[in-house]
């Protein structure tokens, strides 16, 4: 996921636009796909010109927001006698809805002022930003899919199976925006009509009080939107951090518990076979040593060792070291183990076999025997 982001965030930083998509909230994604909204609103000029795809977020909207910017758009196209509008049925999220074509990208005060518009038209200039938008086509099946922030390429799976499920919309008011140069399709650029007309004043429209209870009940859904979707971003952060806490503990106690269960299973194997006899046991073993020292004692020479007295190992000598290193080389990989989450122990979880007494040579080989069969 984080090199998809990436992926997107490079294309749109250098303007490799192949398939361009927009995200957008819903109402506002099919407002625009259906032809009643024809200005997309942004903080940030077009990077692009042409086809453009709207991809509707996952975001479910409000019935208060849905009712607050059909009434805008509803109040604005009556301006320019149009009285019936057919809104959409369904605000589908998460879904690739159609496209439209951008042909250019203004200032607010520029569209505001720009008398050869509609005035419903230059009453959607509401941001600093006015993205132009015509000729809208909607999918008949929207596709399911993710978006991204900001301008990114569509896949080419799913461009390839989209551009064949287009079907043109009959906007209510379709309209064609005048290109300051007819030679150039895509002349409308910031600052061009100021640049044509320097005088340029924003022209007074007669707004009712039905249009400016429009307008602010936009300005206000699209406000109340934004902070709530930042708030979301923000939970959906602490959640994610959360939740990497949680696995990253749940980890580290299941590593403890196997190599405590292992290190039982080993302790309960030699406990057994000391309790059936066929292993003496530690204190056996050092009474049995202590009464062969004081029967001999007078025989031994001063520097006599006890284990002297022990039997030869049944195995030879380096086959005895061979299985001993094998011994140790289990127990040193059951701490590797655990080593990264070693400083997570507490002190009654520690397992090792040198809490247990260190029996003589041929206890520990004759263990190591019969573990083995």
């Amino acid at each position: 996921m984080r090199g998809n982001n990436y992926n997107h965030n490079q294309n749109s930083r250098s303007g490799n636009y192949r398939n361009p998509c927009l995200t957008m909230h819903q109402p506002w994604a099919s407002l625009l796909v259906y032809g009643i909204k024809r200005i997309e609103g942004r903080s940030w000029p077009s990077p692009i010109t042409g086809r453009l795809w709207i991809h509707a977020a996952s975001k479910v909207p409000d019935e208060s927001t849905i009712k607050a910017m059909e009434y805008f758009y509803k109040e604005i196209h009556a301006l320019n006698g149009i009285t019936d509008i057919e809104f959409p049925q369904h605000y589908p999220v998460s879904r690739l809805l159609g496209c439209v074509e951008v042909v250019g990208c203004l200032r607010r005060d520029e569209l505001a002022s720009w008398e050869m518009v509609p005035e419903g038209v230059r009453l959607e200039a509401q941001t600093d930003y006015c993205w132009l938008c015509e000729r809208p086509q909607k999918l008949l099946i929207p596709f399911e899919m993710r978006g991204y922030q900001g301008v990114y390429n569509l896949e080419r799976k799913i461009y390839e199976a989209a551009v064949r499920g287009l079907s043109p919309v009959n906007s209510p008011l379709p309209v064609k925006f005048p290109l300051p140069d007819p030679r150039d399709p895509f002349s409308l650029k910031p600052g061009c009509i100021s640049a044509l007309t320097p005088n340029l004043k924003a022209t007074e429209v007669d707004r009712s009080s039905s249009i400016s209870l429009a307008i602010a009940g936009a300005r206000a859904a699209a406000t109340q939107f934004s902070k709530k979707d930042q708030n979301s971003q923000s939970t959906e952060k602490m959640n994610a951090n959360h939740e990497e806490t949680e696995i990253a503990r749940s980890y580290n106690l299941r590593s403890i518990r196997r190599c405590t269960e292992k290190d039982n299973i080993l302790s309960t194997k030699l406990n057994k076979k000391v309790d059936n006899g066929a292993l003496p046991s530690h204190h056996e073993e050092k009474s049995s040593y202590n009464k062969s020292e004081g029967s001999s004692s007078h025989n031994q020479s001063p520097g006599a060792d006890w284990r002297q007295h022990l039997q030869p190992p049944t195995k030879p000598p380096n086959e005895q070291l061979d299985q001993g290193a094998l011994q140790y080389k289990e127990e040193s990989s059951c701490d590797k183990y655990v080593g990264s989450s070693q400083h997570n122990r507490s002190p009654g979880v520690e397992a090792d076999f040198r809490q247990y007494p260190q029996p003589p040579s041929k206890i520990f080989a004759a263990a190591l025997k019969s573990l083995k069969e």
